[in-house]
C-alpha cells in the first residue's frame, strides 16, 4: 500500500462522487452547501459534503491534482508529527468545515447561494506545506516560483477578489481554509514557525 494511503483514499472518494453527482443532479443538491437546509432542516453533513463534489470536470482535476502533490506530503508529515495518520484525516475534514463556516454564517440566510469543491481543505494542505517547506519550488499554471511567493499572491489575490465578487468562486473559503491549514500545524507543533522562519531566512539553503 501506499505510504499515503488516506490522500489516495480522499482523491478516489472525491472523485467517484463527483462524478456521480455530474449524472445525479438529486444527488449533487443534497451534498452542496446550502445553507438553509443546515439553518432549517439541521443537515449538518452539509459542511462537509459540499467538499466530494465539484461544479465542472476542471475544477475537480484542478483540487485533486493539488492534493495529490502536497496531500501526501502532509499526510506523511502530521503522520510523523502526531503518531497518528488519523489525525491528517482528522486535518483534513476539520478544513473542510472551518474553511466554509465563514461563507455558512455570512449566506445563512439566503435561500440563492449555493458552495461545492474541496478548495478550501485543498487550501489548508497547501498552506501547512508551505510552513515546512516555504522555498519548494512549485508550478502555478507551467510557472515555476517559490511556495512563498505563490501564497503571499495567493493571498493578495483571494482577498482582493473576495471582496470584488462575481466570479462564483468561493474565495473566503479560500482564505479561511490556508489560514486553518498555518493555524493547525502551529498547534500541532508550535516549533514549526521556528522552523519556518530559520528556512524563511535561507532562500538558498
Amino acid at each position: 500500500m501506499s505510504s499515503s494511503p488516506i490522500t489516495f483514499i480522499l482523491i478516489a472518494v472525491t472523485c467517484v462522487v463527483t462524478l456521480l453527482a455530474f449524472k445525479n443532479p438529486a444527488l449533487a443538491g443534497r451534498l452542496i452547501l446550502w445553507p438553509p437546509a443546515i439553518d432549517r432542516h439541521k443537515q449538518y453533513d452539509r459542511l462537509v459534503t459540499y467538499g466530494f463534489i465539484h461544479a465542472d470536470f476542471w475544477h475537480l482535476l484542478f483540487n485533486m491534482i493539488t492534493l495529490f502533490f502536497f496531500g501526501r506530503v502532509m499526510e506523511d508529515i502530521i503522520t510523523e508529527l502526531s503518531g497518528s495518520r488519523w489525525t491528517f484525516v482528522a486535518f483534513y475534514f476539520a478544513a473542510l468545515v472551518v474553511s466554509i463556516l465563514p461563507t455558512y454564517l455570512k449566506h445563512q440566510k439566503d435561500p440563492n447561494y449555493r458552495s461545492l469543491g474541496a478548495s478550501g481543505a485543498v487550501s489548508a494542505v497547501l498552506f501547512a506545506f508551505i510552513m515546512i517547506n516555504p522555498w519548494a519550488r512549485i508550478g502555478v499554471f507551467f510557472i515555476p516560483m517559490p511556495a512563498i511567493v505563490f501564497a503571499v499572491l495567493y493571498i493578495g489575490y483571494s482577498i482582493w477578489m473576495d471582496k470584488r465578487g462575481g466570479d462564483n468562486i468561493n474565495h473566503g473559503a479560500h482564505l479561511a481554509g490556508a489560514a486553518f491549514g498555518v493555524l493547525f500545524m502551529l498547534a500541532m507543533e508550535p516549533r514549526v514557525l521556528a522552523h519556518f522562519l530559520q528556512t524563511l531566512l535561507r532562500p538558498g539553503g
